[in-house]
């Protein structure tokens, strides 16, 4: 059975622009696209109302997704489109929808007056629990800018690198990312001193270019057998002094897509998230994957 792109449809604008993105990349990919709705179970209450109740949330779901089924099919022709809805709570069923997809992809708020993310709890709770990736689009100017008239993006993609553990699920992606988007790729690495240094300590301008060149030269060691393998990928290093966080919620401005790493936790405290993952999901300006690996 071919996997799939996954959307999580609620019928919302973060959802629908979650739809387009997935339709491009299903097409970019050759694979089929999957709308999926989560019908939660309605109170007993609510079930018995005569305007509120089970019959009436149905009709209303099965239109949403009757309806973006009908606008993807009619701007992506090439693209094969199905749907489906499953019962139960939003970010459990969302997890086990994504074992069987190539992504999952999920609408997100934009936060007012700031552009970037609003996850709710069911989305990171979803994207804490799925080992497949999980991409988070919002509706807005850059969901919508980020492909030119030929449906190719103009933006780079941006990689926020781990030198200490450079996994290669999360570097393939991006490379992969880049390649079908013939987009050069823009590896952010954000450095701070060792622990062994006192807090708010300035460092020495030559002890600090020290560091610099070997923060540098670890980067280019973690990229080198990526770019042989994507020898047409152009790759833009940029190791740099300060929060990675910051340094790539800033570069998310000018990106087409950000992907970042989350490493899986099994144990009784639950999945979560690292405060990297976290803060750029809230934060970028652009669509996010976030790639989970051991």
């Amino acid at each position: 059975m071919p996997r799939t792109i996954t959307v999580g449809l609620d019928g919302s604008p973060e959802s629908r622009a979650a739809a387009e993105w997935a339709a491009r990349e299903a097409r970019s990919r050759g694979l089929p696209v999957r709308l999926l709705q989560v019908w939660e179970p309605v109170p007993e209450p609510i079930a018995l109302a005569r305007l509120l109740g089970a019959d009436t949330h149905q009709h209303w779901t099965e239109k949403v997704l009757r309806e973006a089924a009908e606008e993807l099919r009619s701007r992506h022709p090439g693209v094969e489109v199905t749907t489906g809805h499953v019962t139960g709570q939003p970010a459990e069923a969302l997890a086990r929808a994504a074992r069987d997809a190539e992504l999952l992809v999920l609408g997100s708020r934009g936060l007012g007056g700031i552009r970037g993310f609003l996850v709710g709890s069911a989305g990171l709770a979803t994207v804490a629990s799925t080992e497949r990736p999980v991409v988070l689009v919002r509706a807005g100017e850059q969901t919508a800018d980020e492909a030119g008239a030929d449906g190719t993006a103009v933006r780079p993609v941006v990689l926020g690198l781990d030198t200490g553990s450079p996994e290669e699920a999360v570097l393939a992606f991006a490379f992969d990312a880049a390649a079908r988007r013939n987009v050069p790729l823009r590896v952010v690495h954000g450095w701070n001193p060792p622990p062994c240094y006192a807090y708010g300590m300035a460092l020495e301008p030559a002890i600090e270019r020290e560091m610099a060149k070997a923060v540098a030269a670890a980067v280019t060691e973690a990229l080198l057998p990526w770019r042989q393998k994507f020898p047409g990928v152009e790759v833009v290093e940029q190791p740099r002094y300060g929060s990675p966080s910051l340094l790539l919620i800033e570069a998310s401005r000018d990106a087409s897509l950000v992907v970042v790493g989350r490493r899986v936790r099994r144990s009784a405290l639950g999945a979560r998230l690292g405060p990297v993952t976290h803060a750029v999901l809230h934060h970028a300006a652009a669509p996010v994957a976030v790639v989970a690996h051991d």
